[in-house]
């Protein structure tokens, strides 16, 4: 399929007709997919993707969403019970896994530990009948960009889990797929070895240039990674966004509850305020914020601000402002965070960056502020 010519907003006067902006047709496309096991709950459904040529997509959501689902549809392991796949334009539905010639890493890495790392890499290409040549070369270039190259001779056994990880990495580009799919390839590893992976993990991908869709159900190493997050729950994607539209503009509740950590607060929809409504809380308080989902009067609604947003102020009577008790304080390194309980409401958390805030004690009563333009209100 080639790319589709999109006129330009407007011409730009000098008689030349009017520049053309290219328009990339998507390397993958899910159109109307759903996925049962039992013939009546879905586990994906009515499932409409588009994956973009050289992006690195995170499916994220919790376990039992859909996410694996999806990417074992996209491997070939699974198949829809409805609609259709597509590679490049053209279906795929119904190709068998080894013919969709997509990279595959898993969690358990699935290395064959009678087989040495150079061996385990060039298995791919063993199967396919790569002349042998041809293969060595190849696997020295796989190796060497995971880092590994004077390991080759080593056996699984004789290497770490980050060590190990990279091999199955390097395995899945040896054969120079179109696209590389990861079924939570970090989450055996500790946390700072799988820190750093994500770092090595982002910097690969912008080296190679290849499509990268990686299932996670971390939401700090989806947001670290990728170009675009989808975010899944109860069989369907809830908001597919950039990492920063993500988070700072969630599309509905469960997604402003599961990335990131939010300050909820509880109340019932009172009147408007400009492209906004306000909100009584059960307090008496009144607050005023952005309207996601196009609440009503008398609609109970959820309040939800950023916790780093949250500022603290001497001010009670000023707009947007709660009282709070300080429950505990928590020491990050970078910045404390209070745990503060506010009436007839979830329990509230402030991010406070070092040194500039006299640290409340325990029990102390505390003003919060949240700016009406960061307090995003949903049904």
């Amino acid at each position: 399929m080639s790319a589709r010519p999109e006129p330009a907003a407007r011409a730009d006067g000098s008689g030349r007709a009017p520049a053309l902006k290219l328009v990339q047709p998507p390397l993958v496309s899910f159109t109307g997919v759903q996925k049962s096991y039992d013939g009546s709950s879905l586990v994906v459904r009515d499932l409409d993707l588009e994956i973009r040529r050289g992006e690195f997509l995170t499916l994220l959501g919790p376990s039992g969403s859909g996410k694996t689902t999806t990417l074992m549809m996209l491997a070939g392991f699974e198949s829809p019970t409805q609609g259709e796949i597509s590679l490049a334009g053209t279906p795929i539905t119904r190709t068998p896994p080894h013919k969709r010639n997509f990279g595959m890493v898993f969690q358990n890495y699935a290395l064959f530990p009678h087989m040495t790392v150079e061996q385990n890499v060039a298995y791919p290409l063993t199967v396919r009948k790569v002349p042998r040549e041809e293969q060595k070369k190849k696997v020295a270039q796989a190796l060497e960009s995971v880092r590994l190259g004077p390991l080759g001779s080593r056996y699984p056994a004789q290497l770490s889990g980050g060590q190990q990880q990279r091999v199955a990495l390097a395995r899945a580009l040896v054969f120079e797929p179109q696209l590389v799919l990861m079924d939570e390839p970090l989450g055996a590893l500790d946390k700072q070895l799988r820190e750093h992976m994500q770092v090595e993990l982002k910097e690969l991908h912008r080296q190679l240039g290849l499509t990268f869709v990686y299932v996670t159900h971390d939401q700090s190493e989806a947001l670290t990674m990728s170009d675009r997050v989808a975010v899944f729950n109860d069989g369907a994607i809830q908001q597919i966004d950039r990492v920063d539209r993500l988070y700072e503009t969630p599309s509905n509740r469960f997604v402003a509850s599961f990335v990131g950590d939010s300050t909820l607060l509880e109340g019932v929809v009172t009147g408007s305020s400009g492209s906004g409504c306000i909100v009584g809380l059960p307090n008496g308080v009144r607050v005023s914020g952005v309207n996601v989902n196009g609440a009503q009067p008398g609609d109970r609604v959820v309040c939800c601000i950023r916790p780093e947003r949250v500022e603290l102020t001497g001010v009670l009577n000023q707009a947007n402002t709660f009282e709070a008790t300080v429950v505990d304080v928590l020491y990050f390194g970078d910045h404390l965070r209070l745990r503060c309980t506010v009436p007839g409401q979830p329990e509230a958390m402030v991010k406070l960056p070092l040194g500039r805030h006299e640290v409340p004690s325990l029990g102390e009563t505390v003003f919060l502020y949240a700016a009406e333009e960061h307090l995003r209100i949903y049904l």
